[in-house]
This record gives C-alpha cells, structure tokens and sequence, in this order.
C-alpha cells in the first residue's frame, strides 16, 4: 500500500472521512433524483442570451468550471438555474 499515490483533492477527501465530518444521506434516491433534475434543466438546450462580465469575474467562473470539469458556459448556466429556482441565496 505505501506504494499509492494521492492527489491533494484525495487526501483532503480522506482526512475528512477520517475525522468523522461526513453524514449519511437520509433519502439518496430523492437526493439523487434532485440532482439528475438540476443537471437535466442545466443541459438542455435554450435561448442564447449574450452578457457582458468582467474579465476577472470571467477568469474566476472559467478556473472553478475546470476544478469542477464542466464548461464555463455550463456553469454559468447553472449558477442563474439555481438563483431563478431559488436554490442559490446570498449570505
């Protein structure tokens, strides 16, 4: 085992398992239904809209769309799906 090779994102993922701070899911098959929802209303097709950002707002969608390996323009269009559905609130 001492031959294994971990990437920062699994040993952060395994130090929270082990300090205990992950939960149990009460209902995963209504969790995963939400979710296959959201991704549905993501990926389906729509009117195009043009926005104008700035360049550092753009930049920052941009690296967390590739942390997260999906297209910019994916989460973009998630990120206003979960605002109008009001899924995403300020702090």
């Amino acid at each position: 085992m001492s031959d294994l090779k971990f990437d920062q994102e699994e040993i952060a993922l395994l130090a929270s398992y082990e300090a205990d701070e992950w939960k149990a899911v009460r209902d995963a098959t209504a969790e995963k239904d939400r979710y296959r929802t959201y991704a549905s209303a993501t990926y389906r097709k729509g009117k195009r809209v043009n926005i104008r950002i700035s360049e550092k707002d753009l930049a920052g969608i941009q690296k967390r769309a590739v942390r997260d390996g999906i297209p910019y323009q994916t989460l973009i269009s998630s990120i206003l799906h979960k605002y109008v559905s009001g899924l995403l609130v300020e702090k």
